[in-house]
């Protein structure tokens, strides 16, 4: 267990004072359950936990939690920041606002894994009708996608959930490469834009298995993952030779899930009225392009 951090020998300011970062704490607190948390209610004149039980979950001198509130003390460290987000039960966009006010930036980043996209996402993709859309992890990993991404990008149903990735897809899948209307250009994209993902969101590790593949089995991974560069997926056009109606042009747009920092979805949205009645023939079953 970490030894308890102890309050500084600091200037103590005039008490009744108080800082943003204190008010947050003592709201926290009080809207903590403490009959559920196994503390007695008996002579308990607030609600929520009292400041020495917080200290106490969060191992830290009562006297520092207290001057916390109080606004004085000076900053906290950020190891401190997560041991009273942990006592408070606080979610992650609630530890990051602590963060924001306690230090004036967001927690370092630990990425934990990503689940399945929610029923509610999913029927937000299938709202987008003729423009293909996926939902992916800060490892590239597909989980969600539309009707419309399953016709023009991949049937990413008949694949092994292990096999949804799209470097995997890029540069192990010979129809995926002959797609692209500049393989290499694409594929050093893809490269970049996926280091700087997995960076941003901590999760080397869980990339690493992924990037020894594909650098075991694929030279040109190899060579542009020593590259070093770095690229933002932000937003863009695409182009794509699809085997049934031709060639298909996109503007697409990544952006971040509210809530959900480890998945972004990617919307592409035909770039000429032809391209939107080529996807509405795949649609219908109808790929004649006359």
């Amino acid at each position: 267990m970490p030894t308890a951090a102890k309050a500084p020998a600091e200037s103590v300011p005039p008490p009744g004072s108080t800082t943003p970062l204190g008010q947050y704490l003592k709201d926290c607190r009080i809207r903590m359950d403490a009959q559920a948390l196994g503390y007695s209610t008996r002579r308990r004149r607030t609600a929520g936990l009292r400041r020495e039980e917080v200290a106490l979950r969060a191992h830290i001198s009562p006297t520092w939690y207290t001057w916390l509130e109080q606004g004085r003390g000076g900053a906290p460290s950020a190891e401190v920041l997560h041991r009273i987000a942990s006592a408070l039960m606080l979610t992650d966009v609630e530890r990051e606002h602590l963060f924001l006010l306690g230090l004036g930036r967001t927690p370092e980043v630990s990425y934990r894994g990503a689940g399945d996209a929610t029923p509610r996402l999913q029927r937000v993709l299938d709202a987008l009708d003729f423009c293909p859309a996926l939902v992916k992890t800060a490892t590239w990993q597909v989980v969600a996608w539309n009707r419309a991404a399953a016709l023009v990008l991949r049937d990413y149903g008949s694949l092994a959930p292990r096999d949804r990735n799209i470097l995997r897809l890029m540069f192990l899948e010979p129809a995926v490469r002959e797609a692209q209307e500049d393989w290499m250009s694409a594929a050093r994209f893809v490269v970049g834009a996926f280091r700087a993902d997995v960076a941003r969101a901590g999760a080397m590790e869980a990339a690493t298995p992924l990037i020894e593949e594909l650098t075991q089995r694929s030279p040109e991974f190899a060579a542009l993952w020593r590259d070093n560069t770095v690229r933002s997926y932000g937003e863009g056009t695409k182009q794509l030779r699809h085997a049934v109606v031709g060639r298909l042009q996109f503007e697409y747009s990544s952006m971040t899930i509210d809530g959900r920092p480890d998945l972004a979805m990617v919307v592409f949205h035909p770039l000429t009225p032809e391209d939107g009645q080529k996807i509405g023939r795949l649609m219908s079953g109808d790929p004649t392009i006359a």
